[in-house]
């Protein structure tokens, strides 16, 4: 039988972004629903956090899948490398968090510098992604966005994990990684700096080092992929297994104790185990499944319209949270109180449909779309194009961009 190589190209996995991001949100509004349902669904849906896992193996898996054979740390080539990161990651994450720090400018909401006692040196920090090494400011500027440190380390490292891999035991590579940042917590936990690699929950769940093996698991797949391609000998639907897999991580992290100060099962420490490791393999099952079978799950990802929701989640993913989506609930709010005067001045006795919380998140989440795919058409796919063929970090060779194989966005 001849090896079935994957296409370039895979829409699904592109779904899979839209899918990853729309977990994120319901886990930040979970408590909408706790009024209207037991409790029990509201932890539940409270560990949805999963996205950000789904995001990093995800990311591991591309990266190597399009990096893991064509690597060689020289100058140029790693200009190149950092030079197609950037163009994907910070336009736009720069673009909103001006923003964000415009928006404390004239209102001053404290979420967004935190305890940091300069507003400039909060923004500092933001844009250059070194808040998400610290406890205390991990959520300033755009608060989901800590999740972008932990990105940018992984980019910064994968070279040398892929030669790592090629050299040693590639198994000791997030034992390593993960015993660093132990060693961090260990030096630094008594130093009122803050919060830098304060404690080991932070550590674990906001930093690189503690979350290192949800990307090298998508290493791992990517590798699988790359040696066997994508043909299939066995009849089993990881497909079906990995996606219910993933389920019922959540259900465990949704029955766990939550510390004190905490806000979730995740912050458990076997929920940090079941998240960052179990919830990792589960995910990888599931993509291989997308990458190798045909299912009702990979059509709907695939489908043109979901594509393009997958490639504008980035931005949904941004402005899910903050000052955006704050206008945008306020204006819901005052459209809701404008329907009530408009009822008292005409004497009707009616329920504005905007009242419900269910039905006014869910408008919310429509808009949150609409202004994604907007962002998405008219800044943030022109600049990504633009950077990369432009002469930042190294000259374009004859005139021409240096092409990449396209696996997602």
């Amino acid at each position: 039988m001849s090896q079935k190589t994957l296409p370039n190209y895979i829409p699904a996995l592109t779904g899979v972004r839209a899918l990853a991001a729309y977990l994120v949100f319901i886990s930040h509004f979970e408590y909408i629903f706790d009024g209207n349902f037991p409790h029990a669904v509201q932890r539940f849906l409270q560990e949805f956090h999963m996205g950000v896992t789904i995001f990093f193996v995800l990311s591991g898996f591309l990266i190597a899948y399009r990096y893991y054979h064509n690597f060689h740390l020289t100058k140029n080539w790693f200009k190149q490398y950092l030079k197609n990161r950037v163009a994907r990651i910070y336009p736009m994450y720069l673009i909103l968090t001006l923003g964000a720090f415009i928006y404390y400018y004239f209102t001053k909401d404290a979420r967004v510098v935190g305890n940091f006692p300069s507003p400039i040196g909060a923004l500092l920090m933001n844009v250059t992604f070194l808040r998400g090494f610290f406890d205390d400011l991990k959520f300033t500027g755009i608060s989901q966005g800590w999740s972008l440190t932990v990105e940018e380390c992984f980019y910064f490292s994968a070279p040398f994990m892929f030669l790592a891999s090629k050299n040693y035991n590639k198994f000791l590579i997030p034992v390593v990684i993960t015993g660093f940042g132990a060693l961090l917590v260990f030096l630094f936990r008594n130093i009122n700096w803050y919060g830098f690699f304060g404690n080991f929950t932070f550590m674990m769940i906001h930093t690189f080092l503690g979350r290192c093996f949800e990307f090298f698991v998508g290493i791992q797949l990517a590798l699988i992929m790359l040696r066997k391609g994508a043909t299939r000998s066995s009849s089993v639907s990881y497909t079906y297994i990995g996606f219910l897999l993933m389920f019922v991580c959540v259900g465990i992290m949704s029955q766990l104790a939550i510390p004190k100060g905490w806000s979730a099962g995740l912050h458990n420490p076997f929920g940090i185990f079941t998240n960052n490791y179990l919830l990792a393999v589960c995910i990888a099952l599931f993509f291989y499944g997308l990458l190798t079978e045909g299912s009702i799950i990979k059509k709907v990802l695939s489908n043109k319209f979901v594509e393009l929701l997958g490639k504008s989640s980035y931005i949904f993913y941004l402005i899910h949270l903050g000052y955006i989506r704050d206008y945008l609930n306020n204006g819901i709010n005052w459209l809701n109180d404008w329907i009530f005067e408009w009822y008292d001045k005409n004497g009707l006795d009616w329920h504005s449909p905007l009242e419900n919380d269910i039905v006014n998140l869910a408008l919310q989440f429509v808009l949150l779309n609409a202004l994604s795919i907007l962002l998405f058409k008219t800044i943030e796919e022109p600049l990504n194009h633009y950077i990369r063929k432009s002469d930042f970090l190294i000259k374009v060779k004859d005139g021409k961009a240096a092409q990449s194989v396209k696996v997602t966005t």
